[in-house]
């Protein structure tokens, strides 16, 4: 994957994304948004914060901060902002594995269905960690590699059209958590018969 290929991707997504994987993504979007236990006062950093499909769940007393790297995603999101009357929500096109915020600026981050599409997670999880408080909270809610052999192959031949389909679909759970020296409170299944992960992780 390459930043390129991404913007081309969700270029090609942004109209038809909230239909094709809205209904299939929503459950791990509550079950992380209440996982949060988000306070009031609190500022959260949504990583790929895509059209904003999640943005709507969280309390109104919150301030949240939705960065993505495709434009034509983030504007189906300012839409659906302003449509709900979103007051607490702030929109920067970003790269996920360059922030553009100083150390220690959230009190939460959480990247939903990110960590398969960036070029390279490990860079992308250290800016997570740099720009989270100290024993703050971070969530990842991704697919990983399937335990089953056969499934796993054919994960492994989707990944050939990564660039095409915008993510890949060999991402190790085990990799992902030990690779990143992530301290993880909490891995939960969820969506679709659990085929992805939330990972709740506790900053260092």
């Amino acid at each position: 994957m390459d930043k390129d290929s991404v913007v081309n991707a969700y270029k090609r997504y942004a109209s038809v994304y909230d239909i094709i994987f809205g209904w299939v993504f929503h459950p791990g979007r509550m079950r992380s948004v209440e996982q949060m236990k988000c306070q009031s006062g609190d500022t959260v950093l949504e990583v790929g914060a895509g059209t904003g499909l999640s943005l709507p769940l969280y309390p109104s007393d919150v301030m949240i901060i939705g960065i993505d790297l495709s434009p034509h995603m983030l504007n189906k999101a300012k839409i659906l902002s302003e449509r709900d009357g979103l007051k607490n929500v702030a929109f920067a096109v970003a790269d996920a594995q360059q922030l553009c915020f100083p150390d220690n600026s959230f009190d939460k981050v959480v990247a939903m269905y990110v960590a398969s599409v960036v070029p390279d997670p490990q860079v992308f999880v250290a800016e997570i960690k740099r720009v989270c408080k100290p024993h703050g909270d971070i969530f990842f809610v991704n697919h990983f590699s399937h335990q089953n052999s056969w499934v796993r192959r054919f994960e492994q031949f989707l990944t050939l059209f990564a660039k095409v389909i915008g993510f890949r679909t060999d991402l190790s759970l085990e990799e992902f958590i030990t690779h990143n020296n992530l301290i993880v409170k909490e891995v939960t299944p969820i969506n679709l018969f659990g085929y992805w992960s939330m990972i709740h992780a506790i900053n260092d």
